[in-house]
């Protein structure tokens, strides 16, 4: 079976790889892709594989924005972080969806499921049905955190969230009083969960309230460097392939 395998995050790329290799020494990684934009480049220089494994966030947009773009000749398994996304109802023929972190056995139910229907023809009316879902679904974004204090618990409001970054395997809530807390939500969940109008996803290490920037520069290679106004030693560099959707975030 060969596999391409669409997904920004290095970490999760490489687990799934893993897994697929595991699940068979047969299978084959035809590409690991991270952008919009490459995936709509490899689709259409290259013999499309048997299975495409998606996730929907990427650095340069959704996922969905694919397939406008390309016609594709084989099913599709989207994976995402967050259960926001719930979109189980729309496991007919050549889509399915799997919740990150993604098991093994979960993902070797996909693929037979794919082998045994003999599924060759990639998703058309229902990715424009996901899409029309994934718009429309009204949200409910985090408002709070409940987090540890002495012998109880406080609870700290999404506003008094400065930053979030992620260092030594922890990730870190930086409030506007600059106390920092650790957290037991990956940069994965609390991407999904916190209002995307007001914070920005900046790197795999970075989450920015956009009330936290202080000014932006120019950096090498086409990046950016965000100075953040209540810790100004901290250098938060945004992608050459972000830089776009940064903007336009900021530009609203």
């Amino acid at each position: 079976m060969r596999v391409v395998i669409i997904e920004d995050e290095k970490p999760n790329a490489t687990r799934l790889k893993n897994i697929l290799l595991d699940i068979s020494p047969a299978i084959t990684i035809e590409a690991v892709l991270d952008t919009v934009t490459d995936s709509v480049a490899w689709f259409k220089q290259h013999p499309h594989p048997d299975v495409t494994l998606m996730d929907i966030r990427l650095a340069d947009g959704l996922s969905f924005d694919i397939f406008p773009l390309v016609t594709l000749s084989c099913p599709v398994i989207f994976t995402t972080a967050y259960d926001e996304y719930a979109i189980r109802a729309f496991k007919v023929n050549s889509i399915d969806y799997l919740l990150k972190p993604i098991e093994k056995d979960d993902l070797q139910q996909a693929l037979e499921r794919i082998h045994q229907q003999q599924i060759r023809t990639g998703p058309t009316e229902m990715v424009q049905q996901l899409l029309e879902f994934f718009k429309q679904k009204e949200v409910s974004y985090r408002s709070r955190f409940m987090l540890p204090f002495r012998d109880g618990y406080k609870t700290v409001l999404v506003d008094d969230v400065d930053f979030i970054f992620y260092a030594f395997n922890v990730t870190h809530l930086v409030l506007k009083d600059k106390t920092q807390v650790a957290l037991t939500q990956t940069m994965d969940e609390l991407e999904e969960q916190l209002d995307p109008k007001q914070f920005f996803r900046a790197n795999r290490q970075h989450i920015i309230n956009i009330s936290s920037i202080d000014n932006i520069q120019n950096y090498f290679s086409g990046k950016l460097k965000i100075r953040l106004k209540r810790d100004l030693e901290r250098e938060v560099l945004v992608s050459k392939e972000k830089v776009p959707v940064f903007k336009q975030w900021l530009d609203k």
